[in-house]
């Protein structure tokens, strides 16, 4: 009987944790879906940072799976404010910089 109310109280701490988590993100004024793509994209904003330091050995094709990719990053980090995101501002700007070096090799050859 004591692990069933143990139970119980677990479970109703994790969902008035999940449910203040998501008044903190409403009252930020961001989407849950928007929120969501930013951490996903955060994920995809640290592999593409590895990728970035040597984009001059990419092939053609992963030269447009990066720019694919990187443009769905820059897209998620767009529509929240840029205080959640300050200290990935590093990795973020090493990204488009190759993003648009990249764009510019593509264009002129």
């Amino acid at each position: 009987m004591v692990i069933v109310a143990i139970i119980y109280i677990l479970i109703f701490v994790i969902f008035t944790l999940v449910v203040f988590a998501v008044m903190q993100i409403k009252l930020a004024g961001l989407n849950i879906k928007d929120f969501w793509g930013f951490i996903q994209a955060n994920d995809m904003l640290d592999k593409l940072y590895v990728f970035s330091r040597r984009y001059e050995k990419m092939s053609a094709q992963e030269q447009v799976i990066f720019l694919m990719e990187a443009e769905k990053v820059f897209a998620a980090f767009d529509k929240v404010p840029n205080i959640l995101w300050e200290d990935e501002y590093q990795k973020y700007s090493q990204v488009l910089n190759t993003y648009q070096n990249l764009k510019v090799m593509r264009w002129v050859g």
